[in-house]
């Protein structure tokens, strides 16, 4: 199972840029002793990455049984991390001090879903 963009990936993720933020959802599921390792990747994010490129965690949390899904569609963890763009998101994963700490995500992970969103609507106060 993937768990780290591709290339293409990435350039595909630049050329359907609608501008403006984008709120990359994720949703993992831990190898054994995954949890460990991904705590400390986020730390990094978290300390360096994050602010370094002005990304922002909206949310992390554990996933609890799914009640709608197919089978095998429950996730060990759902995170949301926003930046002001697509463009941002690109420079730190091309960063080579981003990229000696990603392997830690690697073996984290026996699978993940790493997707780009865009806002429908704003939200109120």
């Amino acid at each position: 199972m993937a768990v780290d963009p591709t290339g293409a990936r990435l350039k595909n993720l630049l050329a359907e840029d609608p501008g403006g933020p984008v709120t990359m959802l994720n949703l993992l599921r831990f190898a054994p002793g995954g949890r460990a390792l991904c705590d400390e990747y986020a730390r990094h994010l978290r300390e360096t990455f994050l602010p370094r490129y002005g990304g922002q965690v909206l949310y992390a949390g554990t996933g609890g049984a799914a009640l709608v899904a197919e089978d095998g569609q429950a996730w060990d963890a759902v995170i949301l991390v926003r930046y002001p763009d697509r463009k941002a998101f690109s420079r730190m994963v091309a960063d080579p001090e981003y990229q000696a700490v990603t392997e830690l995500r690697t073996r984290a992970l026996s699978e993940a879903v790493l997707q780009p969103t865009t806002e429908w609507l704003q939200p109120t106060e």
